[in-house]
């Protein structure tokens, strides 16, 4: 048995030591700056990526925002079609009211007059009745030999009761 010490030359550790060294500086020329810029490409397209949805978030949000103030102002704009709608209407049918109201006074009024000429016809056929009953009574008088001052007083009478209001009601 041979006793080793702890630190011991010893070329095979020599070599790989060698092997590692040119291992690595191969692989630094040749592999690690590829790796490093693919990295740093993957790094700055997932943060342009990122950013691109960002500000596409911003301009949705901003759109979004837009299309409410629009709504809520076409939302306003048919409260206010609304609201004039109601008050033309409103006031359409206050003049349709106002119409009927006035065409209803003058078809009264036009009848109150056709009851007046009406009232006025039944009167004077009245009086032209009462004159005729007045001559008949006088006729009448007239056969009974009534004195004179008595016949004017009876057609006197007649006429004043014809023409009073006791007639015209």
């Amino acid at each position: 048995m041979q006793y080793t010490g702890l630190i011991e030359f010893n070329w095979t550790l020599l070599m790989i030591w060698i092997t590692v060294i040119i291992l690595f500086l191969v692989l630094k020329k040749f592999f690690f700056e590829k790796v490093h810029k693919f990295v740093e490409a993957r790094e700055n397209s997932i943060k342009d990526a990122y950013d691109s949805a960002e500000a596409v978030n911003r301009k949705a949000d901003e759109k979004m925002e837009n299309y409410n103030k629009k709504i809520a102002k076409i939302e306003g704009e048919g409260r206010e079609i609304i609201k004039e709608a109601k008050i033309r209407a409103e006031a359409q049918a206050a003049e349709i009211v106002q119409d009927a109201n006035n065409k209803a006074n003058e078809m009264m009024l036009a009848a109150e007059k056709q009851i007046e000429r009406e009232r006025q016809k039944a009167l004077a056929e009245m009086k032209e009745q009462v004159a005729a009953l007045a001559l008949l009574a006088a006729e009448k008088i007239v056969e009974r030999d009534i004195a004179q001052i008595g016949q004017d007083q009876i057609v006197d009478e007649i006429i004043e009761q014809a023409g009073a209001s006791q007639w015209q009601n």
